[in-house]
């Protein structure tokens, strides 16, 4: 005799679909690529579970081999890979653990990519340009990925690169505390969020009304001929006797953010300090951001940093706890958006 299936019934009033009830459990698992075990770790204690064990291989030929080294079949696999240099080698490493999760019959696959890889290149700026950000969510696509969850996309429109779910997150709320925390009241009333460019004013904007602060841009320009090269202009708002907060998504190679510390200080600013999600700190950005010019620089671990690239007056910020609540959300069919006051 077969056995009765369990039924949901239609339920309009709570918003529930009718269907049936499957035997099988969901199973949150989670992996990591080889460009940041301490934060993959992290997340993973967050979310009180282990890291599933993975062989990792690089051939004499420079070819990388990845292997699940236990079963991942009908899981729910969230692979936790961040971009930082070289970030080619973890692109193609990423891309051949998807591969093998989706050999492995994972029933879905979540790249957690805290920094995305090639997100500055999201448009065209000249003819004959690539749009990089686009063919990297194409890759993840076709290597596997159900689904991708980063952190602070260089520009929002690259969620419509991926054909599927993306889950935006922001370290403005990590940020946020540690600034509520530590900012003297003295400093909080002559606070001035600052925008180190016109592409950020929006974001710059949401930090001035959190914190009750008026707002000041300032307007660079950059030569599209040469990189990492920027001049600022001018500055649009009240900096003289001001604390200036500087936030920025990334920092690559400190060029725009010294110079935007610079020009405040000239402007009257009494102090400067900066706040970035994504420490890229290529080189010589350690050496740029001890500039006289900064009294402080606070940033996530979305990018692993090297003690070379860390000085005395850089704050790092845990982002897993943001990470881990993020996937739980995802794994329980919950509300990401939820984190952020609906926002994401």
């Amino acid at each position: 005799m077969a056995r009765k299936k369990k039924t949901v019934e239609l339920d309009r009033a709570n918003d529930i679909a009718p269907g049936l009830v499957a035997k099988t459990k969901k199973r949150l698992v989670v992996a990591r690529g080889s460009s940041h075990p301490e934060l993959a770790a992290e997340v993973a204690a967050q979310l009180s579970t282990e890291l599933v064990p993975t062989e990792y291989r690089t051939f004499a030929s420079g070819e990388i081999l990845t292997r699940f080294e236990v079963s991942i079949r009908g899981c729910d696999l969230f692979l936790i890979q961040s971009f930082g240099p070289p970030v080619n080698e973890w692109m193609m490493e990423t891309l051949i653990m998807l591969d093998a999760a989706k050999r492995a019959s994972a029933k879905r696959i979540t790249v957690v990519a805290p920094y995305f890889p090639y997100s500055r290149q999201d448009k065209k700026g000249r003819g004959r340009e690539p749009i990089s950000a686009r063919l990297v969510a194409d890759l993840f696509k076709t290597a596997g990925a159900d689904r991708v969850m980063s952190v602070d996309l260089h520009a929002a429109q690259i969620q419509g690169f991926f054909d599927g779910p993306v889950d935006h997150l922001f370290a403005k709320p990590v940020l946020l505390e540690y600034f509520e925390s530590t900012l003297s009241a003295q400093d909080r009333e002559r606070l001035t969020v600052v925008s180190p460019d016109t592409g950020r004013v929006r974001v710059a904007d949401q930090w001035s009304d959190s914190l009750g602060a008026p707002l000041a841009i300032i307007h660079k320009r950059r030569d599209p001929n040469v990189a990492n090269q920027v001049t600022v202009n001018e500055i649009v708002g009240a900096v003289d006797g001001r604390v200036c907060l500087l936030v920025d998504d990334m920092i690559d190679t400190g060029g725009t953010i010294v110079k935007a510390a610079e020009a405040l200080k000239a402007n009257g600013a009494v102090k400067v300090i900066v706040a970035a999600t994504h420490a890229i700190f290529s080189d010589p950005a350690a050496q740029r951001l001890q500039s006289p010019a900064i009294d402080e620089v606070v940033v996530t671990d979305t990018v692993p940093l090297p003690a070379e690239k860390r000085f005395p007056s850089l704050t790092i910020l845990p982002i897993a706890p943001l990470l881990a609540r993020a996937i739980h959300e995802v794994f329980e069919d919950g509300s990401v958006t939820s984190m952020f006051d609906g926002a994401a």
